[in-house]
C-alpha cells in the first residue's frame, strides 16, 4: 500500500555534495519517523538520519555536522543534504517510514564518492 520512492543518488568526488529526496505515497496517514539507512557491500544495513514529524532529529556518529535531515509533513517527504561527502560514504542509500508497528522501505538509491 504505502510505497517509499527515493532519488538524487549519483556519483560525486570527494568533498562534493548531494541531496537525496523520498516521497511516501498511497498512505491517507501520517508517517511517524521517516529516515534514512546505507548499506555498502559486506556491511550491514545502518542507520544515518531519522525524523519525527516535530523535527527532532538524530544522526550516526559519521555524518554528523557533514549531513542534515528535513521533511515535509505536507508532502509526506524526507530529504538529505549530504555535505563534505567521503569515500566511505559510498552505499546503497534507503528510505524508511514508520507508521505505527508498520514499516516502509524504498527500493534504495546508489550514492559514490569518489576519492
Amino acid at each position: 500500500q504505502v510505497q517509499m520512492v527515493e532519488s538524487g543518488g549519483g556519483l560525486v568526488q570527494a568533498g562534493g555534495s548531494l541531496r537525496l529526496s523520498c516521497a511516501a505515497s498511497g498512505s491517507g496517514d501520517a508517517i511517524d519517523v521517516m529516515g534514512w539507512y546505507r548499506q555498502a557491500p559486506e556491511n550491514q544495513r545502518e542507520l544515518v538520519a531519522d525524523s519525527t514529524r516535530g523535527g527532532f532529529a538524530r544522526y550516526a556518529d559519521s555524518v554528523k555536522g557533514r549531513f542534515t535531515i528535513s521533511r515535509d509533513n505536507a508532502k509526506n517527504a524526507v530529504y538529505l543534504q549530504m555535505d563534505n561527502l567521503k569515500p566511505e560514504d559510498t552505499a546503497v542509500y534507503y528510505c524508511r517510514g514508520r507508521m505505527g508497528l508498520s514499516v516502509r522501505w524504498g527500493q534504495g538509491t546508489q550514492v559514490t564518492v569518489s576519492s
